[in-house]
């Protein structure tokens, strides 16, 4: 029959059905999910009653596993490959800003594939926004400059997160990476904005003032709700976006409820 797939906005994002990834996948259905990747930019998958080795063999049909340098809170479970993110009353933090992740790295990721352990009753919901869209909407004067320019990428911020020097010696090994503003995605052939607020710093060749300005419109330009999608979670939801031509963030409004996600991301390649 096929996976059944089902628009949830105009800019990007599906929701399909029809398969259960706790069995296995046969290459016909994986390059259907792959199609629609490709088209989605973003997917969701409802009730999926999975282990964390069935999470990860999932995420390895469309690539190598990427290991963070400091994120692995299952590496002593022996999922090294397992970025745990939780928020509660204790620990109040999500990622409420716009970003792509991993910037920082020379290939960043190409995509990640997110199961909810434990969902809060409402709210803590997440948005993601088509950078497709966001290049297309620009006009055709802010294309031709943004297209010729390269900004620094810095991933400083996991410093304060590392537990020893061990884990700051992993981060600085790929830790400052100078890529595209405007990147070519490698099988789509579009073109995407590439900059983000958390880890850009910088857009090369130009003075402090000029980059700040410049990226100070490209964030909020990015952040307009006609680019985006937003998915209420549920235990045992999954969404998988390609990191390549999207940015995500959290919604703030139940940051003191318990919230707990396992993210698995695929190794990408270096951005054009």
């Amino acid at each position: 029959m096929g996976i059944q797939v089902q628009r949830l906005a105009g800019a990007l994002g599906a929701e399909i059905e029809g398969i259960d990834l706790a069995q296995p996948l046969d290459d016909p259905t994986v390059k259907e999910i792959q199609d629609a990747w490709m088209e989605h930019q973003v997917l969701f998958l409802r009730d999926q009653r999975i282990t964390r080795d069935q999470h990860k063999e999932f995420a390895r049909r469309f690539g190598d596993l990427h290991v963070h340098a400091v994120l692995k809170p299952l590496e002593s479970e022996g999922h090294p490959e397992i970025v745990v993110l939780e928020s509660n009353e204790k620990i109040p933090f999500v990622a409420d800003a716009w970003h792509s992740d991993v910037t920082f790295e020379r290939k960043p990721p190409m995509g990640s594939v997110l199961r909810c352990a434990v969902a809060p009753d409402f709210g803590g919901d997440t948005m993601w926004a088509s950078m497709y869209a966001a290049h297309e909407a620009l006009s055709d004067s802010m294309q031709r400059l943004l297209s010729g320019l390269r900004a620094r990428h810095g991933g400083d911020f996991f410093n304060y997160l590392a537990k020893d020097d061990a884990q700051r010696g992993d981060l600085a090994k790929d830790n400052g990476a100078v890529h595209p503003v405007i990147r070519t995605h490698p099988v789509t052939g579009r073109k995407a904005i590439f900059v983000n607020s958390v880890f850009t710093k910088s857009i090369e060749g130009m003075k402090p003032a000029e980059s700040r300005a410049l990226l100070s419109f490209l964030y909020e330009h990015v952040s307009q709700p006609d680019f985006s999608v937003r998915f209420h979670w549920e235990t045992d939801s999954i969404a998988m976006w390609d990191n390549r031509c999207t940015q995500h963030r959290v919604i703030r409004d139940r940051i003191d409820a318990h919230r707990k996600m396992e993210r698995v991301t695929i190794v990408g390649d270096t951005p054009f």
